[in-house]
């Protein structure tokens, strides 16, 4: 009798992977603490992917400590976003991202693409060695991000026709048949981070407790235009 092959190995693998695929991660696999990147009006939802310039010395030196390691990286939002010290009060539940891609520049900076898994609640964090804030983080409450969710049922005529009115209010432009073909969950994941909504609003839907919550409250933030944008609209 054979036993089960851990998570991170594979029948057609000749040389067994340091660290699991993203889609293969467990809560066993997180790290107790992990450097953080402090990020106002940055959303990284489990499942989204967030592009990042890194050009600041203390976050390339999180980046190759990241690399050097198990490539995560705790994305989080401080709680007042126009706060400029050094070192602002952050918020409590960040985002898990894993490196899945990244190119050094020749100036030694770094291109990345922040795959999200899970979020997490940081316990107690301080100033690291290298200049960056590490924290230590739980996220064994959030253990339902690392697995695909049941199809979300949504009102999706209703999202996307207030979609369109908050796009036109604010005078802004996408790809509208790009977004039309989206699946419904694919949408939960993409236009709370597509949409310029403000840090406490982005922090509301990172930390809606399920899918239907953050489409409700999606929903809300689109429809929740200041009269005089609607007024300048309407004249």
């Amino acid at each position: 009798m054979s036993s089960p092959l851990p998570s991170h190995l594979h029948m057609d693998d000749d040389i067994p992977r340091r660290i699991p695929r993203p889609q293969d991660m467990t809560l066993a696999d997180i790290p107790p603490r992990l450097g953080l990147f402090p990020l106002p009006g940055a959303l990284l939802l489990p499942w989204g992917k967030l592009p990042l310039n890194v050009f600041e010395p203390r976050y390339i030196a999180l980046v190759e400590d990241a690399l050097a390691t198990h490539r995560l990286i705790g994305v989080i939002q401080p709680r007042d976003e126009y706060d400029e010290a050094d070192e602002p009060d952050l918020h409590n539940i960040g985002s898990l991202g894993r490196i899945t891609s990244f190119t050094e520049r020749a100036d030694g900076s770094y291109a990345i693409t922040l795959s999200g898994l899970t979020r997490f609640r940081v316990l107690r964090e301080q100033l690291g060695p290298r200049g960056y804030r590490e924290a230590s983080i739980d996220a064994s409450g959030f253990s339902a991000d690392l697995t695909e969710s049941e199809p979300t049922s949504i009102d999706r005529s209703r999202l996307l026709d207030s979609l369109k009115r908050y796009f036109d209010a604010h005078k802004l432009h996408t790809s509208w048949s790009v977004i039309e073909e989206m699946e419904d969950d694919t949408l939960m994941i993409v236009l709370p981070m597509l949409v310029p909504f403000s840090a406490d609003e982005k922090q509301s839907l990172l930390e809606a407790d399920t899918l239907c919550a953050r489409a409700e409250l999606l929903l809300s933030l689109l429809n929740d235009t200041p009269d005089d944008i609607s007024d300048a609209e309407d004249e």
